[in-house]
């Protein structure tokens, strides 16, 4: 499609954006700094996370856990702790190996080429180009869920099952190279404002999947299990299910996945946070 867009509809969409931005640019505290350490816990904490919940443990996350030493050194039951209220608490445990990675391989410095970071826990493809972008200002082209509904909206208006394949070229047809950092926030910003009205465009991606409910699933249940161990370390299996009125099979495969996963140990009848 990159064929048929010209140069007057690339420089009119960059207007539309930037225009947007300029008069509805978010404050937000991880936009504040250049810090790839700060970027990047604000990156992994915002996969499926929404930005406010995000805002109230970002700073706190930071107070406690300054850089990539005190996360690496930290125990994971303060990790979890800090981490309770984002959810998908796996992230927790990636940022964490995350941390000891870049202290190992690295030197304690976070490397800004998208193949190295992709090497590290927790950092697929997206996270990886997100961070070189705005931690470093590598003009690279990705595409999340905001900016998916802006391209949708301004290039496939009429379209249903619109591909990422389909929007990455224009993504790096339309990209600011010299000032990637801002204007990937200014497209994030455009498309949570598009997802406020009547029809998200979202909705009209190939790869769009409506979330779960989290009331009654599994990952409510293992997060409760966590929880309750973060109040009670040591906590006695029986005990644990008797609070949490879970059923036997259910407790056990849990604990067993949480166990494998590496967020606890038992011995015997007792769970800790590992």
């Amino acid at each position: 499609m990159t064929e048929t867009v010209t140069n007057q509809e690339v420089a009119a969409f960059r207007r539309a954006i930037v225009d947007h931005y300029v008069a509805h640019g978010r404050r937000l505290p991880w936009r504040e700094t250049r810090d790839p350490y700060a970027i990047l816990v604000s990156e992994i904490m915002l996969q499926q996370t929404q930005v406010e919940r995000v805002r109230e443990k970002y700073l706190r996350f930071l107070a406690v856990f300054p850089g990539w030493e005190e996360l690496a050194g930290a125990e994971l039951s303060g990790v979890l702790s800090l981490w309770q209220g984002l959810g998908y608490n796996r992230r927790a445990v990636s940022l964490q190996l995350c941390a000891r990675g870049v202290l190992q391989r690295f030197g304690g410095t976070l490397p800004r080429e998208v193949e190295l970071l992709q090497s590290l826990p927790g950092i697929g493809p997206y996270t990886a180009r997100a961070v070189a972008a705005f931690a470093f200002g590598v003009a690279t082209p990705f595409i999340e869920t905001n900016i998916r509904s802006v391209f949708i909206h301004h290039f496939f208006p009429e379209s249903h099952c619109v591909r990422d394949a389909d929007i990455l070229p224009l993504v790096e047809l339309t990209m600011d190279r010299e000032h990637p950092r801002e204007w990937y926030y200014a497209l994030m910003d455009y498309g949570a404002h598009l997802k406020r009205g009547t029809a998200n465009p979202g909705r009209n991606s190939a790869h769009h999947v409506r979330q779960s409910p989290f009331r009654g699933s599994n990952r409510e249940q293992r997060s409760l299990i966590l929880k309750a161990i973060l109040v009670e370390p040591g906590m006695d299996r029986s005990r644990l299910q008797e609070k949490l009125a879970m059923g036997t099979a259910s407790l056990a495969r849990n604990l067993g996945e949480l166990e494998r996963e590496g967020f606890i140990r038992q011995e015997g009848d007792r769970v800790w946070i590992r």
